[in-house]
């Protein structure tokens, strides 16, 4: 099969996973499993009992079999899975995994379990698997495994990595059990007539990592970095000069984004900077990298050879796809302040735990004289003007008298930010248009609420930060659009009343814009509109009289730089209201997709050899 094939589903499906799972613990060290019988568990007792690199001993009694691999992990030193069918078999496995949370013991547990239309209806051996182990676990996680695509593939890899960092105490507690509950679905066994010879389907979707690698090595610890992560990072960086930068939000530290900005300078790389990452500045910050890749921008510059990330994934979806699409030979690192797994797409190869502002700070002196390939960040450079001039002939269409659009709002609104001030963006539609329209610039700072990506409690956060303002910090700006102001309206009113000084941009389109870039957004439909565009009818004027603001309308484009000079020179809350239409700012959208992609196709411009000595 090939990745283009329909996706195997069900049981063909999940022995596929179950192989790249399996294989994956072995190739990160396993050497044993302890196997129970059972009806459901079987692809799991015939993906361990068919892997070279693996010896399985068969014991009948759940509890006996948790205690011999117990005492396999106490002589052998290294974790041991464990492999039971659906129901009280897995409690029996209680008491070991008691002792080995105790004992400080790496085991990981593989139970098969119903899928969820089998629970809670009556059927056979279904019970709560979860719930009476998850005490005394390091780590716990009910696997997807009927359907086996490219990204489910490097999602069995990466748990396998997960589960293994978790049981030798990748937390807080020290080593100790893992269970990772597996819902299988029939048929439980494919007819032999259905093996093929070759390669297993999942290897065919996703080869695994040359040379017996596992698919995700993790190296140092929270804190100041250790020798091995600068090694590792400094290698990689200087073996490999076209290299990418990926730059997410990363709040801790506010020298980051200055630091590393300077090293992608110093060593020609690209950077893909989010806004939230403090990074979009200099001369290697490629601004509109979401347009680019979206259009297939990249397809022209070349693979690279390396991707370090740094911080959260930024938002943009053609980035992460983009990411997803690079072959497995390309090592993509993750550097990971606190050790958080930022990996939806089971893409990284390493992840490095380290503070990264002392880690930059350690690799400037041993990469200064590193070699680097000017032409390669001048591509992305001439591929990130070219998008930005197409973006402009639709953005600037019309004059000053022209009404004012969302993505022209987010261009002009971060670049007329005075410095030193904080921009406060709603996790919806507003986010993503300063993702895709920001121009690179320093002296600004751009957060938002983007841990869980909600939209609730925008203004009391930018009350927050209006609160916690320190000297020399500048003035609080939040953009967002009416949904999220209905969401937090008692916030407004309390903040106005206090006398915050807040400068609130509002983009009114009557409803949940980001919606009509959903399939559904196509229709027209009352009941769409009423229950998924959810119009709000906010009378804004009314709302913010009655917080003791001032009003700065903002109808024509010319009117944005008068109304934010007045805010700045307010004390107190201020609201510039700029209303839009939900459905022209899908179609502008599309008309900038459609620009950018045309010049993309076009013929590329000659790029200045960067190397040639200057006269």
């Amino acid at each position: 099969m090939s990745a283009t094939d329909p996706p195997l589903r069900d049981g063909h499906g999940s022995r596929a996973l179950v192989a790249a799972l399996v294989d994956e613990l072995v190739r990160s060290g396993v050497t044993d499993a302890v196997t129970s019988p059972g009806s459901r568990n079987t692809p799991l007792l015939l993906a361990l009992a068919a892997h070279p690199g693996l010896r399985t001993h068969a014991v009948i009694d759940e509890r006996s079999a948790g205690f011999v691999a117990l005492g396999i992990t106490k002589a052998s030193g290294r974790p041991t899975l464990l492999c039971c069918t659906s129901g009280s078999a897995v409690a029996q496995y209680l008491p070991a995994v008691v002792e080995a949370h105790h004992a400080r013991l790496p085991v990981v547990l593989m139970t098969a379990d119903r899928p969820a239309e089998l629970r809670d209806v009556g059927a056979g051996q279904t019970v709560d698997q979860l719930g009476p182990l998850a005490p005394v676990l390091r780590w716990q996680h009910e696997a997807a495994v009927d359907t086996a695509t490219a990204s489910t593939v490097r999602y069995a890899r990466t748990l396998a990595a997960r589960a293994l960092h978790a049981a030798a105490g990748g937390g807080s507690a020290g080593p100790g059990p893992v269970h990772l509950n597996l819902p299988l679905r029939e048929p439980l066994v494919v007819p032999d007539a259905d093996a093929t010879d070759g390669p297993a389907p999942a290897d065919e979707l996703v080869p695994p990592r040359a040379d017996g690698r596992p698919w995700v090595r993790r190296t140092g610890e929270a804190g100041r970095p250790d020798d091995d992560a600068v090694r590792l990072l400094g290698s990689l960086l200087a073996s490999r000069p076209r290299a990418v930068v990926v730059a997410g939000r990363h709040e801790e530290e506010p020298r980051l984004g200055p630091a590393l900005a300077a090293l992608c300078e110093l060593l020609s790389l690209p950077l893909l900077a989010d806004p939230l990452s403090n990074a979009r500045r200099g001369d290697a910050a490629i601004a509109r990298y979401d347009a680019l890749l979206a259009a297939g921008g990249a397809d022209g510059l070349g693979t690279p050879e390396l991707v370090v990330r740094l911080g959260d994934l930024p938002t943009s979806k053609p980035l992460r796809a983009w990411l997803a699409s690079l072959p497995t030979d390309v090592p993509q690192v993750h550097v990971a302040a606190d050790g958080a797994w930022q990996d939806p797409d089971g893409v990284l190869s390493d992840v490095i735990v380290a503070a990264p502002l002392p880690l930059l700070e350690q690799l400037a002196p041993r990469l200064a004289h590193a070699p680097r390939d000017p032409s390669w960040l001048a591509s992305w450079r001439a591929a990130d003007d070219r998008v930005a001039a197409a973006q402009a002939s639709v953005l600037d269409e019309g004059d000053d008298d022209t009404a004012p659009t969302e993505p022209w709002l987010a261009r002009e609104l971060t670049a007329l930010l005075p410095p030193a001030a904080t921009l406060l963006v709603a996790a919806s539609m507003p986010v993503r248009d300063v993702e895709g329209y920001m121009a690179p610039r320093g002296q600004v700072r751009v957060v938002s609420n983007r841990g869980a990506n909600g939209i609730d409690g925008t203004i009391a956060t930018a009350w927050g930060l209006a609160l916690g303002r320190g000297d020399g910090d500048g003035e609080v700006v939040v953009l967002l659009g009416d949904v999220a102001l209905q969401h937090d309206a008692g916030s407004l009113l309390a903040a106005g009343r206090s006398g915050a000084d807040l400068t609130v941009v509002l983009v009114d389109n009557d409803g949940g814009g980001i919606f009509h870039f959903l399939p559904v957004g196509e229709r027209a439909d009352p009941d769409v509109e009423r229950h998924v565009m959810t119009p709000t009818g906010l009378d804004v004027p009314a709302i913010v009289a009655a917080a003791g603001g001032v009003l700065h309308e903002v109808p024509r484009r010319a009117d944005l730089v008068p109304a934010l000079r007045a805010a700045s020179a307010h004390r107190g809350l201020s609201v510039l209201l700029v209303r839009t239409d939900r459905a022209e700012n899908r179609a502008l959208h599309r008309r900038l997709g459609e620009a950018v992609s045309d010049a993309m196709s076009a013929p590329p411009l000659a790029v200045a050899d960067e190397t040639a000595p200057s006269e």
